[in-house]
């Protein structure tokens, strides 16, 4: 066999071995947000019993926003192409190998029905046209009170919430927790510490604890309480680790005594600053909390 065509008999081989490569690749490897409901995802019908445009996903999603272009639409053919998916879907099929949970509510709260791996059907009359968010291998465990959570106690409540000001100029940029003076305070997410500032009790002593979760991309910040003379920077916290204990540092008066707790975008080192600001500079944490597993109260 001559020179020239030896190489175009390897030439056509490897075509033909790539061609072969590329047919057999499983479904799940080549699946992406196309409008088809592949091995792997899990997808919403635009109407019921899977009919109408496709919508697919492989991972949870919080909020599926409502207006285009930025918001998770139905992208395969049929009717409902191009519609965004809150509160517009009927019907699923779960290709996936985990339990999907589809929520009432934004943030993976409210009603909700499961669908296991495989499973066909309806939405339920309480979520047909009415779904807002879900899950993948959703926890069967029951959420806890944030207050009760942040103190390991009862008796905390919430005394101000997300941008919930009345008398106090600006825009409340976290949550405002409190229990009693002497409380211990317990970190609602594990992360890296980012920066403590200790302060002291009164209206100038301003306290900080910054904890960085580089998975979930927030950064968590309590302010006000007493940080442990061992919490340093760059030391690593878990859930539920202790931190400090309730105190007033940064507050005028011990009887407003309050661990504010805020949930900020990315990696930051310090709290947003809320009275006589009148912009918010953070997102709504609700949902976020929920997604923690936290009831925000």
């Amino acid at each position: 066999m001559g020179k020239l065509n030896k190489i175009l008999v390897a030439t056509t081989a490897a075509a033909a071995l790539g061609g072969t490569v590329l047919a057999t690749a499983s479904p799940a490897a080549a699946a992406t947000r196309n409008g088809v409901c592949e091995t792997g995802e899990f997808c919403y019908y635009f109407n019921s019993n899977n009919k109408g445009s496709v919508s697919d996903f492989t991972k949870s999603v919080a909020d599926y926003a409502t207006k285009q272009p930025s918001c998770y639409d139905f992208k395969g053919a049929g009717a409902g192409k191009g519609k965004c998916i809150k509160n517009e879907a009927a019907s699923v099929w779960n290709r996936s190998k985990k339990t999907v949970r589809v929520y009432f509510n934004s943030g993976y709260s409210g009603k909700y029905q499961d669908f296991k791996a495989g499973a066909k059907g309806n939405l339920n009359s309480s979520l047909k046209n009415q779904n807002a968010s879900h899950q993948f291998g959703p926890s069967n465990s029951k959420r806890v009170n944030m207050s009760y959570a942040l103190y390991k106690a009862g008796s905390g409540r919430i005394t101000c919430g997300f941008d919930g000001y009345t008398n106090t100029p600006g825009r409340h940029e976290g949550i405002d927790l409190a229990r009693s003076v002497g409380s211990k305070v317990y970190s609602l997410t594990s992360g890296k510490v980012t920066y403590v500032g200790r302060g002291y009790n009164g209206r100038s002593g301003l306290s900080t604890i910054a904890i960085y979760n580089a998975s979930l991309k927030k950064t968590v910040v309590y302010l006000h309480s007493a940080p442990k003379s061992s919490l340093r920077a760059g030391q690593n916290i878990k859930r539920g680790q202790l931190i400090a204990t309730e105190a007033w540092r940064g507050v005028s008066y011990k009887s407003s005594a309050h661990t504010h707790v805020e949930m900020r975008p990315g990696r930051q080192t310090g709290a947003s600053k809320s009275v006589g600001d009148p912009v918010l500079s953070n997102p709504n944490p609700n949902s976020f909390w929920i997604s923690q597993g936290y009831n925000v109260r």
